[in-house]
């Protein structure tokens, strides 16, 4: 068995001559979501070989930002990487040695797009952060940038809501105000801590684990990310259309009450469900119906009990638009 003391982290970054934004761009965040890294490394191969030049500004990737979890070809090391995502006084967890070397590191930078993949087929998508706000929870001040940028990666759909809603179900959940704070920064991942250190992100899905095109799509929303802010001479790619997109707001996560409760049938993410329509059952029977119709997001058929057991999305016409 390999000792997390013999893994070390790796970072490279390529600096412009002209000024711009510091940007960093991760994969392998999860283990086996390994896309990200077959794109960063085939860009770095360009950069290197000369055929693509960083003109301004300056990027850093990560091409393994979870190296235990990688060499396992898991998606966790010790735990979830991606929560719970805070330097520690004392770390505890092969992970939290990453976030102590990561978090500094996402401080440093002005944008980031971290890379991943999905267990179940569907097409990739992208989940992006809250609206501008004062809040307590994630306020926020690049709205327009991040969502301007979220069109140009080149895919079609698009997440928000992810921790307004999160957070929702933690304080249904939580005995004491101790309890909400402890487990609201349970759900801070990549994307939450670069925005809490005034910077912009994205979440990038690009597609089923084992999927040949994921690394394509990795590769393409690499590529005009750097288009798009600038670090290359190309092009400002062009934004998906509006009447293309499809884009979802997380509204309401359900939890499990028993562990008996069950699904009626094996749902998977973004699966279409209609307002009343069955989605499982509690453990004493009572039907569990959709209060409205959208999508089901992230459903857990082994949840834990007391644990989020699926989310419900629907759709949001103004994504986009909003401050426009």
């Amino acid at each position: 068995m390999t000792s997390p003391r013999q893994f070390q982290f790796k970072s490279i970054n390529y600096t412009g001559l002209q000024p711009g934004p510091r940007v960093i761009i991760m994969g392998a965040t999860h283990g086996n979501e390994v896309c990200g890294t077959k794109a960063i490394r085939r860009v770095m191969d360009e950069i290197d070989s000369g055929a693509l030049h960083i003109a301004a500004g300056s990027v850093t990737f990560v091409p393994i930002v979870n190296p235990l979890a990688y060499q396992q070809v898991t998606r966790n090391g010790d735990r979830n990487l991606n929560r719970d995502l805070f330097p520690k006084a004392n770390p505890q967890d092969f992970e939290d040695q990453i976030a102590n070397w990561l978090c500094p590191l996402l401080g440093q930078h002005d944008v980031l797009l971290d890379i991943h993949s999905f267990a179940a087929t569907g097409e990739p998508f992208v989940m992006v952060g809250p609206l501008d706000n004062d809040g307590t929870l994630q306020p926020f001040r690049h709205a327009e940038k991040e969502r301007a940028w979220a069109r140009r990666l080149g895919v079609r759909r698009f997440v928000d809501g992810w921790l307004a809603t999160y957070g929702d179900g933690v304080q249904r959940r939580s005995r004491s105000a101790d309890e909400l704070e402890t487990v609201l920064r349970y759900g801070v991942g990549t994307t939450e801590y670069m925005r809490s250190t005034g910077g912009y992100a994205l979440t990038l899905e690009a597609g089923q684990h084992d999927d040949p095109a994921a690394p394509d799509v990795a590769y393409r929303a690499i590529m005009n990310t750097l288009a798009h802010l600038g670090l290359i001479a190309a092009p400002d790619p062009v934004p998906v259309d509006f009447d293309a997109m499809e884009a979802l707001s997380m509204v309401v996560v359900h939890d499990k009450l028993h562990a008996d409760d069950a699904f009626v049938r094996p749902w998977k993410s973004f699966d279409p469900v209609a307002e009343g329509e069955l989605i499982g059952t509690r453990a004493d029977g009572t039907p569990v119906t959709a209060e409205f119709g959208g999508r089901i997001l992230f459903p857990a058929a082994s949840a834990a009990a007391n644990t989020e057991w699926y989310y419900l999305t629907r759709p949001n016409p103004v994504f986009g638009r909003e401050q426009n």
